[in-house]
């Protein structure tokens, strides 16, 4: 087992011994401290807190897939690895989630310039006269 699922078990075995007997055993993996289900808009409710304590933007919880996904772009992350860590099978996930920003444009363009334009001094030349020469 994973030292974080095994660190959940335990933690969810602690709050099963304190429900006693109000513990309702229905085998869910996250549960309330009574092991029932937790409410599906759980999330959503303890999102809104997160954004609204943080004194950030209203978003949905949804947008940060996006963002993390954008982020692993900026950070050149390769896309093997971002489907791995956003958990996707299809590279057709990494085209709906990534999103190509003004650095990453620019970075391309410094890159292609980069690989096409060399400015060169050749010894001996004039130090003030930079010659441009195709890689």
């Amino acid at each position: 087992m994973a030292p974080a699922a095994e660190e959940h078990w335990k933690e969810q075995a602690a709050e099963r011994t304190r429900a006693r007997q109000l513990w309702k055993d229905e085998g869910w993996v996250f549960a309330k401290r009574t092991g029932e289900a937790l409410s599906p808009n759980m999330d959503y409710r303890e999102w809104k807190e997160i954004l609204a304590t943080a004194g950030i933007r209203d978003g949905r919880l949804h947008d940060v897939r996006h963002t993390a996904a954008t982020f692993l772009l900026l950070l050149g992350v390769p896309e093997r690895a971002v489907m791995d860590v956003m958990g996707w099978s299809s590279s057709s996930m990494v085209k709906r989630y990534q999103h190509i920003t003004a650095p990453v444009r620019m970075d391309i363009a410094e890159r292609v310039g980069g690989l096409l334009w060399a400015a060169t001094e050749a010894e001996g030349d004039d130090p003030n006269e930079v010659r441009v020469e195709l890689r």
